[in-house]
């Protein structure tokens, strides 16, 4: 089974369909990839469908599910794996990443929810992701997620996270900004979270804003501009392990182009110095 690191590069930005019209007309010199969540795209047709199409005609794109809802105890939806398998090769895309969280049982719940963090929940969603990765032919990326609650939590999210993506042998999405609301909000070292990540298997990142509900409660919502202790960690993640590639979400009160255009630009500087640092320190 094929790995599905380094496929893409530098940074990255999500596609919103309101934006696609200006895209295709005058594509930014600055975004590398984009992202795409398949549930929203699988089946668009007619004018946005063209539209699509050239864009992927001429850039990266990858793949971010929102429904696969691997840790959930209902049947996997291996119909809706094909059906993203199949719009991967379509659009040639690099690959394809999910949660790790569960969105589902006997029905949509509309939300991600914690994986309790057991040794039971690692062997089920483990077995989930490498039939995932059976169907698709190549491995996924799996996202360290923000929580609010731990309900029958036996180990800690780290030992989890590792414990999962070690027994299901998949990448990793490492979620800077979900690092640091949850280390506010559970009250441990984003730092040390940082350092325990398998950095091997990190294909690529997510980094994004968030909502500051109270001093030790903070909500991850994307809809926000980056506070400055989410890019320091990221310079350390680019520190520790190197440039990755990474991607600016941004799903809420959303700005215009330039705006966004903005961050995308700090993650390129970031990575064009941290790269450079990598160069001198390694020659």
């Amino acid at each position: 089974m094929d790995s599905t690191q380094h496929l893409v590069h530098g940074a990255g930005l999500g596609l919103r369909r309101p934006f696609l019209s200006q895209l295709v007309e005058t594509p930014p010199n600055d975004v590398d990839f984009y992202e795409v969540a398949p549930e929203n795209w699988i089946t668009i047709g007619g004018k946005f469908g063209k539209q699509f199409r050239a864009m992927t005609e001429r850039f990266d794109f990858v793949c971010h599910g929102l429904s696969l809802s691997i840790g959930s105890t209902d049947p996997l939806d291996e119909k809706f794996v094909r059906d993203v398998k199949q719009f991967m090769a379509e659009h040639q895309m690099k690959f394809y990443s999910e949660h790790l969280s569960y969105c589902s049982k006997e029905g949509h719940l509309y939300d991600l929810m914690p994986i309790p963090f057991t040794s039971e929940a690692v062997s089920h969603v483990a077995t989930r992701i490498k039939r995932v990765q059976d169907i698709l032919e190549q491995k996924i990326a799996i996202e360290n997620v923000s929580y609010y609650a731990a309900p029958g939590q036996e180990m800690a999210e780290i030992e989890f996270f590792n414990a999962v993506v070690e027994e299901a042998d998949c990448d990793v999405l490492i979620d800077i900004n979900n690092i640091y609301v949850n280390s506010v909000n559970h009250n441990y070292d984003a730092e040390a979270f940082l350092r325990a990540m398998p950095a091997h298997r990190i294909a690529y990142a997510h980094i994004a804003g968030h909502y500051v509900e109270a001093e030790d409660f903070l909500v991850d919502t994307h809809g926000a501009e980056i506070i400055d202790p989410v890019w320091k960690l990221l310079g350390k993640a680019y520190e520790l392990y190197g440039v990755f590639p990474t991607l600016l979400e941004r799903d809420f009160n959303i700005p215009a182009i330039p705006e966004l255009l903005k961050e995308v630009n700090t993650i390129r500087t970031m990575q064009n110095a941290w790269g450079t640092q990598h160069e001198k320190r390694y020659a």
